[in-house]
């Protein structure tokens, strides 16, 4: 018969070891039930807006889906803000669901967080989990949503259309953003070539996943027909919250809070600070206007990815001291009074689908230089309250100096300016979706 070996003492190497053991599976199990309450917690928010939110015979029960709201700040940020509050302001309900962030976030009745993750090398966005999501469909079920409007083309894109299954209701998107024109400053491993076709080719098969379109410009609509996409589409640009934005909030003195003196001419530009948003140019034109106006600051606001090479290309190109990089200001004050301090709004960029801060400037009598591409040329029209200029260092140089040295020519582009922007109210967009929306009800009601 054989005798056990009595068992030797453990080292203490293998009791560390343990006890990290046992700690990980009690740190599991705390993830766990915290994610299990995160879930419940979400389903809970859901269903009492959806108890409160009953509406008239009538009214529409829209649920948008999108990968980013605020606080990350942007134009598809700021477009569905817009849209969810003059759909609201029309007697519709209008539920969210968006990422969560990790600061600056602040609940609102309406808008469902979803756990999120972090997106490599973008450390500004954050990616929904999609199973977390999932786990809302039943609950979602219950709230007799009449559409889904999807606003991003990642995980809200994909949970859209199944949920749009699921529940037999209409799914619509808007296509803000030109993919193309931007994935080559991101992705630089790749040939551009190919990435431009592999953005198109992807925007077509998720196009033609959806029953209808929203085009923020005339341009993104011919773009998206060029790539061969024959989803129907509406052209319906994000309108501007007039009485709201342009209402005094701050009455700060801007140029005293940044330490810049009053003889100082300053040009401003509003947006993020991305590569796509050629704001590099308006720092390569910018010695051309200090040439003629030496006090000239070039202030930038907005926070991105190019953020250090713009500084880096200022200080190469010995005009360090008149830009200046704020980072992104709070839409309640400081960034109106940056728009009233400026004597010329700038702007360049290529990509724009719409181009909100032109008609952000031009509603606080900012007059305006702009290129005109894209989105922007929809929104511009020279001498109501801008110049347009060419994508060229001399003209656009020429046309900053022209307005520096013409008060008058200022004056009367200000007040132009007003008025342009007045033709652009919130309330009479979200009327035309709303009836994009009650169109393509009524279509699938005769099926």
């Amino acid at each position: 018969m054989f005798r056990r070996r009595p068992r030797e003492p453990l080292s203490e190497a293998e009791i560390d070891q343990l006890i990290l053991l046992a700690r990980g599976n009690a740190l599991a199990r705390q993830i766990r039930a915290e994610r299990a309450e995160r879930a419940e917690g979400a389903a809970a928010i859901l269903q009492r807006h959806l108890a409160s939110a009953r509406v008239d015979d009538g009214t529409l029960r829209i649920l948008m889906l999108s990968d980013v709201y605020f606080p990350r700040i942007n134009g598809v940020s700021t477009s569905i803000a817009s849209f969810r509050g003059a759909l609201e302001r029309l007697g519709h309900s209008v539920t969210l669901i968006c990422p969560d962030y990790p600061v600056g976030q602040v609940d609102e009745p309406g808008v469902i967080r979803i756990r999120s993750r972090g997106v490599p090398g973008d450390p500004e966005d954050r990616m929904m989990r999609y199973r977390e999501l999932a786990t809302l469909a039943p609950h979602l079920a219950a709230g007799t949503f009449d559409l889904i409007h999807v606003h991003t083309p990642f995980v809200a894109h994909y949970a859209g259309i199944r949920l749009g299954q699921h529940l037999g209701i209409p799914v619509v998107a808007t296509y803000h953003t030109l993919f193309e024109e931007y994935l080559h400053h991101y992705v630089r491993w790749l040939p551009s070539a190919w990435l431009r076709l592999a953005a198109r080719r992807l925007s077509v098969h998720q196009c033609h996943q959806l029953d209808a379109l929203v085009a923020p410009s005339r341009a993104m609509q011919e773009s998206l027909a060029r790539y061969g996409v024959t989803t129907p589409m509406a052209v319906i640009p994000t309108g501007l919250a007039l009485e709201t934005f342009t209402r005094p909030l701050d009455p700060g003195d801007f140029r005293a809070r940044y330490d810049l003196p009053d003889s100082a001419r300053l040009l401003l530009y509003v947006g993020r600070a991305a590569h796509e948003k050629n704001i590099g140019f308006l720092i390569e034109m910018l010695p051309r206007v200090l040439a003629e106006y030496p006090d000239t600051r070039l202030v930038i606001t907005g926070e991105g990815p190019a953020r250090e090479a713009l500084a880096r290309q200022a200080r190469e190109q010995g005009v360090s001291g008149a830009v200046l990089l704020l980072g992104y200001l709070d839409r309640d004050g400081p960034l109106q009074a940056a728009y009233r301090a400026a004597d010329v709004f700038v702007f360049a960029s290529r990509t724009e689908t719409q181009g909100l801060v032109l008609l952000e400037a031009l509603a606080l009598g900012t007059p305006v230089v702009s290129t005109a591409v894209m989105g922007t040329r929809e929104v511009l029209d020279d001498g109501e309250g801008c110049l347009i200029a060419e994508e060229d260092l001399d003209d656009f140089a020429a046309k900053v100096n022209r307005l520096l040295g013409d008060d008058a020519l200022r004056q009367t582009l200000a007040e132009r300016a007003r008025a342009h922007a007045a033709g652009w109210h919130e309330d009479a967009r979200a009327a035309d979706l709303a009836e994009l929306y009650r169109y393509h009800l009524s279509l699938q009601a005769a099926r």
